[in-house]
């Protein structure tokens, strides 16, 4: 293949640069003088380029240069005729180190390369686009139990070229597990798969979703030597989800390698008994699910034209059970309170699930990851994660399900507080509205105010844990109760059916330090603005977080350093802090949080809050 004249002046100019910076010129001339010291013999007048070229290759110069140096080239007979033909391109050697990590010895990682993809025949015709040129990308994203990648933006073509390695720690999540590596029988265990959902992105910044793909990584614990290729196959979305629309080839390595591996046989026993146990726990649910609505309309027949959501299609088209949808998302350090939590999803674009022709509203409901990489959504999606951030916070949260004006459906997020306050949280816009029930059949004393929330009936409410219908006279908002221990007004389902479906074993030891973030931040904003606001709900968090018979013990202090030492010194003179600290007991849990706010000139303000929970 020929290179353009200024493609190889500045190839020329490159190399050029690269051997000056290695002084090779002068280790040439070097080796030169010595090989005609010792190897010329006297009648002999000068050395041939053969004799130089063995000199410079015994003493390892041609070596050192070659490794220096590193081209990559294309296999042009392989590549389509609409493929973008890559030129020739150098890389510096210290720009591929840079791709290098250190890698903890004591724990197991498993390293999944995305070796390109091909058959994405929608861009079939994608012009080659040129130097510098906005052009259409696609991004690939990934999620394994707690850790979210995300791959370089490569250009849309029916062959992208993805060439990214993402190391995904396989750890146990288990209490004193933490530290030790995994082994090929616990790996077995661990059925959580890998999410992959590629994005395609225009030139505009809108995005679109393009697939979403739950990938079964334990076969490379069968495989020889712990490696093992896959080619995946990518379905579309919502209506095409029945539609190929690309495929990826995927490695998969085990760092460090497994000592024993696992027969392939016991791998697929392993795998078809979970699927076998999956699909018993699906169809049982349904048959649940059946009765549960059976009994629901029996109690009054107009209940059939409530808006019930037992379950919702995903992206995928696959239905699962609305309760599935929402689980416990705690944000770190990246949100502090619920309220922030409700402007960051109310900050995420909202956008209908997209339809082919005319006719009603395309029902899709995204999973959390697909939402995220995507930023835009449906108003279910918003919902679902609100409530599954405010659950995070320890908050009683759930999913409302019902109409707005209109009878247009609509969802969004209730919290209950432990004074009994009904708290409406509007995920699309970030308002919240207090509810306040009126009985329709007492005269009114005075005339009622029209309520400010824009909902008008509500069908069903849900979280991770429970699901709940409306089995009240009347769906209409205004005048609902929403006392959801009240058996006559919300029909339950069973929390042990909705488990079982669901599979709920997690538990976050450190909960109690999570739920002091909202009171660190009400601190700073206080001192900022005079203003209190947002503790709310942090009481009723703690309230709810801490079990009857129990004490909760909080200690906030403020410092303007950083010195971790010194503000510990200054925390234990204070006898309050240290009975938090010392305190001792058969059920005591102690929690520790820390928000750093930054100010110009590396002025910053630091709050602590140690606490405890004891028996009374």
């Amino acid at each position: 293949m020929s290179l353009p004249p200024e493609k190889a002046s500045e190839l020329k100019q490159l190399i050029h640069q690269q051997l000056s910076k290695m002084d090779v010129h002068g280790r040439i001339r070097e080796i030169l003088a010595e090989t005609i010291r010792e190897e010329l013999a006297p009648d002999q007048q000068q050395l041939s380029t053969e004799d130089l070229i063995k000199a410079l290759r015994r003493r390892g110069i041609i070596d050192d240069v070659m490794k220096e140096l590193n081209f990559v080239t294309d296999n042009v007979d392989q590549e389509l005729p609409s493929s973008p033909k890559q030129p020739v391109c150098f890389t510096d050697r210290q720009s591929t180190l840079l791709k290098k990590t250190n890698i903890d010895p004591t724990r197991r990682y498993l390293y999944l390369q995305v070796l390109g993809g091909k058959a994405f025949l929608e861009h079939l015709q994608e012009p080659e686009p040129l130097p510098g040129q906005v052009c259409s990308t696609f991004t690939l994203c990934l999620h394994f139990r707690n850790q979210r990648f995300r791959s370089k933006p490569v250009p849309c073509a029916c062959e992208p070229d993805f060439h990214d390695g993402f190391l995904l720690e396989v750890h146990r999540e288990s209490l004193g597990d933490g530290t030790r590596m995994a082994d090929s029988t616990t790996m077995l265990s661990i059925s959580d798969p890998i999410h992959m959902v590629l994005i395609k992105t225009d030139i505009f910044g809108e995005t679109t979703l393009v697939a979403s793909y739950f990938l079964e990584w334990r076969s490379v614990l069968g495989s020889e030597n712990g490696v093992t290729n896959l080619t995946v196959e990518l379905m579309g979305v919502g209506t095409e989800s029945k539609v190929a629309v690309g495929i990826l080839n995927i490695k998969l390595e085990m760092y460090p390698a497994l000592n024993q591996t696992l027969s392939q046989e016991v791998v697929n026993t392993q795998l078809a008994l979970e699927r076998q146990k999956t699909a018993e726990k699906e169809r049982l649910f349904l048959v649940y699910a059946k009765q549960w609505w059976r009994e629901y309309l029996q109690i009054r027949p107009s209940h059939s034209s409530r808006l019930v959501k037992i379950f919702a299609q995903d992206e995928n088209g696959i239905n699962r059970p609305v309760c599935s949808y929402v689980k416990p998302l705690r944000a770190g350090r990246l949100l502090d309170t619920p309220r922030q939590a409700a402007r960051f999803v109310n900050v995420l674009g909202y956008e209908r699930a997209p339809v082919i022709g005319g006719g009603g509203k395309q029902e899709q409901w995204c999973t959390l990851l697909a939402f995220l990489c995507r930023n835009k959504g449906d108003c279910e999606d918003h919902a679902n994660l609100l409530c599954s951030l405010l659950l995070g916070y320890g908050l009683e949260a759930f999913v409302c399900v019902g109409t707005k004006a209109k009878g247009v459906p609509h969802a969004w997020v209730m919290t209950c507080g432990t004074d009994g306050t009904i708290t409406f949280w509007e995920s699309l816009t970030g308002h919240r509205y207090i509810h306040k029930s009126t009985n329709p059949d007492e005269p009114p004393v005075a005339e009622q105010p029209k309520p400010l929330y824009p909902y008008r009936t509500v069908g069903c409410v849900f979280n991770h844990q429970m699901f709940l219908g409306n089995c009240q006279p009347s769906d209409s908002v205004e005048v609902c109760v929403f006392d959801l221990n009240d058996e006559s007004k919300w029909k339950p389902m069973s929390e042990e059916a909705i488990k079982s479906d669901l599979g709920l074993t997690t538990v976050w030891e450190d909960q109690l330090s999570y739920l002091l973030s909202p009171a660190l931040a009400s601190y700073e904003f206080e001192r900022t603005t005079s203003i209190s606001a947002g503790n709310e709900e942090f009481q009723d968090a703690i309230r709810r977080a801490v079990p009857d018979g129990h004490t909760f013990k909080g200690f906030p202090i403020h410092f303007v350093y950083r010195n971790a030492r010194r503000a510990f010194a200054t925390c234990l003179r204070s006898p309050f802090c240290e009975e938090i600290i010392c305190c001792r007991g058969d059920q005591v849990r102690l929690a520790v949080r820390v928000r750093v706010f930054t100010y110009p000139e590396s002025a910053c303000a630091v709050w602590i809050m140690f606490a405890c929970e004891c028996a009374s």
